[in-house]
C-alpha cells in the first residue's frame, strides 16, 4: 500500500502516532539532492554555491610591478651606497599604472616608478622614495642613492598571487564578498552556481489579513509569512510566490495542482482541526509519509511531495511555524540549493540557572535567553507566543530520551543573532 492510500484522515480524532525528528529529517535528506547549475553575471553572486571549480585563466599580477613608490633601477649598480658613499643615476623616465616605460634600462639608470606600476626592462629592484634624492641638474634629473639593496627587492612577480590553471575556490563554496574580487581580478564575469530552489508559500487561513489592513472582528494579522520569507532568504532560496488562501478545499487543491516550483510551504491548516485540509490533500495528489512529529513544539507538522515537489505542512501557531521550518524544510531548502544541511546558528555552551522539564519520547525547543553570561529558559513559552522568540536569545534543545535538564547543567544554545549582531541594554547578549 502507497503512502498516500494509507494515510488515513484524522481531522477532529487527533494523531494516532507520530514519527521522530530523527526520522523526518532523514526523509528530507534523501529528498534533498542538490538542484543543476546556472550561469550567473558575477555581480550577483554573493553567497551563492559554486557547481564547479573555479579556474584562473591568468597569472595575477600578470606582469612584474612594483610594490613601492620609487625608481627602478639594477640591483647591482647600488652595491656601495652608504651615507658615506651617495651614488649617482640618471633619471631617464617614469613608469605609472596602466602605463609604463617602453625602453630598457641601462647601467647607471633610473626609471620613477609608481606603487603597481610595470617594471621596465633591464631593472632589476626598486629602491623605495624615502631611500633616495633628487637633484636637477640642467635639463635632467640626477638620483642619489644612500642605501644598496638586492635584486628582486620590492617588486610584486608576475603570477606570486595567483598562476594561470590554479583552482582559486573550489564547488560547493558559498561565496563571500573577497572570493568574488578574486574572481574579478582573474577576469571572469559569469561564474556557474547552484541553482537557487524555488518555493512557493500558501498561507492558510480565513482569520489572517495582511498588516497594514484594518482588522475586523476575530481576524489576526498575518506574521508567519515575514517569519519564512526571512527564513528562505537566509537558507539560499528564492521565495517566487506568496498567496493567501481562505480554508476552502477547492481552493487549496487547485493550488497545489498548479504550483510548479521545487518546495511549497503551507503555513496553517496541517493540525487536525475540521478545516485543515492541508494534509488529505498533499496524500490524495501526491504522498505524504509524514505528518504528526514527537516534538513540542511543532508536533502538527508534516511533510510529503506533490510530482518533485517537495510539500512542508507548517502549524499555524508563529513559534511551531518558526521551529518546522528550522527542523524540516530549512533543511531541504539547505541542501536543495548545496548547502550544509545543519543549522546556519552559531552555538555557544552556557550553565542553566534553572530548569527544564520534558518528557521522554518527544524532543522539546526551549526558548533561552542569555543573563550574566548563564541560561534562563523563557518561562513563557507557548506555541502561540511569538514574542518569545524576540526575548530570546537562541534555543537549546532537550532531546528524545530525556525527562529534562537541571539548574547547573550546560547546554549548547544556537544564537539566533550573529556574532556582535545585537546586544540588549541589560547587557545580555
Amino acid at each position: 500500500m502507497s503512502e498516500s492510500t494509507s494515510h488515513s484522515d484524522i481531522r477532529m480524532r487527533g494523531f494516532l502516532n507520530r514519527k521522530s525528528v530523527k526520522e523526518a529529517q532523514d526523509w528530507c535528506d534523501a529528498q534533498s539532492t542538490p538542484l543543476p547549475s546556472d550561469v550567473i553575471p558575477l555581480r550577483d553572486a554573493h553567497r551563492r554555491v559554486l557547481a564547479a571549480d573555479v579556474v584562473s585563466p591568468i597569472d595575477v599580477p600578470p606582469f612584474d610591478r612594483s610594490a613601492m613608490d620609487g625608481f627602478a633601477l639594477i640591483a647591482e649598480d647600488t652595491f656601495g651606497a652608504s651615507d658615506y658613499n651617495n651614488l649617482r643615476f640618471t633619471v631617464v623616465g617614469s613608469s605609472f599604472p596602466g602605463d609604463g616605460f617602453s625602453r630598457t634600462v641601462e647601467n647607471g639608470q633610473a626609471i620613477r616608478i609608481m606603487t603597481g606600476a610595470p617594471i621596465p626592462d633591464g631593472a632589476n629592484a626598486v629602491i623605495p622614495v624615502e631611500y633616495s634624492n633628487v637633484e636637477q641638474q640642467g635639463k635632467t634629473e640626477q638620483l642619489l642613492i644612500c642605501e644598496s639593496t638586492s635584486p628582486g627587492k620590492h617588486i610584486g612577480r608576475q603570477g606570486e598571487d595567483i598562476l594561470a590553471g590554479q583552482v582559486i575556490l573550489e564547488k560547493g563554496r558559498s561565496l563571500r564578498p573577497q572570493d568574488l574580487g578574486v574572481m574579478a581580478s582573474v577576469g571572469l564575469n559569469e561564474i556557474t552556481v547552484h541553482r537557487k530552489p524555488n518555493v512557493t508559500l500558501l498561507v492558510t487561513g480565513n482569520e489572517l489579513v495582511s498588516p497594514g489592513t484594518p482588522l475586523e472582528k476575530h481576524q489576526i494579522y498575518d506574521a508567519n509569512s515575514f517569519v519564512l520569507r526571512s527564513l528562505v532568504a537566509r537558507d539560499g532560496g528564492e521565495l517566487v510566490s506568496q498567496i493567501y488562501v481562505p480554508d476552502d478545499e477547492q481552493k487549496l487543491k487547485s493550488l497545489l495542482q498548479s504550483v510548479d516550483t521545487d518546495v511549497v510551504l503551507l503555513s496553517g491548516g496541517s493540525s487536525v482541526g475540521q478545516e485543515d485540509h492541508g494534509p488529505q490533500l498533499v496524500a490524495k495528489l501526491g504522498e505524504l509519509p509524514f505528518h504528526g512529529i514527537s516534538m513540542r513544539p511543532s508536533s502538527p507538522a508534516g511533510m510529503g511531495k506533490i510530482g518533485n515537489i517537495l510539500v512542508f505542512l507548517l502549524p499555524g501557531n508563529p513559534v511551531s511555524c518558526l521551529c518546522a521550518y528550522d527542523f524540516f524544510a530549512g533543511r531541504a531548502i539547505r541542501q536543495l540549493g548545496s548547502r550544509h544541511p545543519e543549522w546556519p546558528y552559531q552555538r555557544q555552551s552556557f550553565e542553566l540557572n534553572s530548569k527544564i522539564a520534558s518528557v521522554v519520547g518527544r524532543l522539546d525547543y526551549c526558548r533561552i535567553r542569555i543573563v550574566d553570561g548563564n541560561a534562563t529558559p523563557i518561562s513563557v513559552g507557548g506555541a502561540s507566543i511569538l514574542s518569545s522568540t524576540t526575548r530570546a536569545n537562541g534555543f537549546t534543545i532537550i532531546p528524545e530520551d530525556s525527562e529534562g535538564l537541571p539548574a547547573g547543567e550546560t547546554v549548547d544554545v544556537f544564537l539566533y543573532d550573529e556574532p556582535g549582531q545585537y546586544i540588549s541594554p541589560d547587557g545580555t547578549l
